[in-house]
């Protein structure tokens, strides 16, 4: 389960994940603007002129859902495809109860600065572990994030965050919580953690496009104790200017 995978195949391209809410996405802009960065990097191109109009359109049969952009490489250009599907609202800012379970999985050679569709290891872990969530690790224990999400831990009256060094997704939904706390004067850092760390914490997040803020219930089969109401606080502010935007 933990052995290295060879490096994505890039003729799989790239993908991204959006939020749908009342027929409009959610934070389209730092998603594109994170595709386009990986195309010129990765392929030297620039996103088709026509995906954004795509997605607004997309976006417009579904009340809460899902957009995932696919990018593939083609005939020297990229082309894109588009797909929607409802969610469930229940996984949408879950409460603690229906929290995430996270399971340490250590990779000495992690590197999730792009969406790289080609994500067979990763799949391959999470149908190993089930209902668990994969949380990544280097081979000395630091934490890194979970396999869809980023991970923040509730300690002295702030949140701290794995720093987007190029080895993690700088997540639009991480972005946003670390933007909404400094706002609401919760301090923030964004630093390397350990399992010590978690261990340390007053309690766990994730953050990802579709979830928002999870809260984490246990580690390796460890139940958090009792939850910190900054969790909560910051869930109950972010979900509201998701799908009430000003």
């Amino acid at each position: 389960m933990n052995s290295s995978p060879a490096a994505p195949d890039p003729a799989r391209g790239l993908f991204e994940t959006l939020l749908v809410a009342e027929g409009k996405t959610v934070r389209a802009a730092p998603h594109l603007e994170r595709l386009a960065a990986s195309a010129r990097e990765l392929f030297g191109r620039e996103l088709p002129a026509e995906l954004p109009d795509s997605v607004v359109a997309a976006a417009r049969s579904l009340d809460l859902g899902r957009m995932r952009i696919d990018l593939l490489p083609e005939n020297g250009g990229l082309r894109f495809e588009i797909v929607t599907e409802p969610i469930d609202p229940a996984i949408f800012f879950p409460d603690r109860e229906h929290g995430a379970d996270v399971h340490t999985v250590r990779h000495p050679d992690w590197a999730g600065a792009h969406k790289w569709a080609d994500r067979d290891w990763l799949e391959s872990v999470e149908a190993d572990l089930g209902d668990e969530v994969p949380l990544i690790l280097t081979d000395d224990g630091e934490v890194l994030e979970a396999g869809r999400a980023n991970i923040f831990i509730v300690t002295g009256g702030g949140i701290a965050t794995p720093p987007a060094d190029g080895r993690i997704l700088p997540g639009t939904a991480r972005a946003a919580t670390l933007d909404l706390a400094v706002e609401l004067g919760v301090p923030v850092a964004e630093r390397p953690l350990h399992l010590d760390d978690l261990r340390d914490a007053n309690d766990l997040f994730l953050t990802s496009s579709l979830r928002g803020i999870r809260p984490v219930r246990s580690v390796d089969g460890e139940p958090l104790g009792p939850a910190d109401p900054l969790v909560a606080r910051l869930a109950g502010e972010l979900r509201s200017r998701w799908l009430d935007p000003k």
